[in-house]
């Protein structure tokens, strides 16, 4: 039942710091306003918890999407857009040309993503139990979703590679 859950609902993110000496749990944007993260280590963090559908409060212990960790300042206002483009992952990206609702892998064809940032938002939900099927918003192994057509032949290659140093990072 437990692999059936991983592809379901996946697995934990980075939700926040534990400082050991204080045995106190900040959330990572809370973290990087008290200099105990870089501003690139942590929007990468945050970056990794909206593609994977939610930001995590971990003092709270509450999923919120990136609008709502915005009004309760779990993150800074600053990095709002970049969080919204990294959910639209798992929501889906509107297409310019005809209004429709695309997926992360159409709008990378589209060029609508940078490909190195869509590579890494891919590869957040690999690290948190799957590519994030958009027609069934369930995860799905990297072969299922290469199997279905989510994306070519190169980008399978990336997303498979066992010698990528990025994979398990997040």
């Amino acid at each position: 039942m437990d692999s059936v859950r991983k592809y379901l609902k996946g697995t934990n993110s980075i939700a926040g710091v534990f400082v050991q000496s204080t045995k106190q749990t900040m959330s990572i944007f809370n973290a990087k306003n008290k200099g105990l993260l870089t501003p690139g280590t942590s929007l990468v963090l945050l970056e990794a918890q909206a593609a994977t559908g939610f930001m995590i409060d971990p003092v709270k212990n509450k999923k919120l999407s990136v609008e709502q960790a915005v009004t309760e300042g779990l993150v800074g206002t600053e990095w709002k857009n970049k969080l919204l483009s990294a959910e639209r992952a798992v929501t889906g990206y509107t297409d310019p040309a005809t209004g429709s609702i695309i997926s992360l892998f159409q709008a990378l064809k589209k060029d609508l993503i940078v490909k190195d940032h869509g590579i890494r938002l891919l590869e957040a939900q690999i690290a948190t139990g799957g590519i994030i099927d958009p027609v069934h918003s369930h995860r799905v192994p990297v072969e299922v979703a290469y199997q279905r057509g989510y994306f070519d032949e190169e980008m399978n290659k990336i997303l498979s590679d066992p010698d990528d140093d990025t994979k398990g990072v997040l």
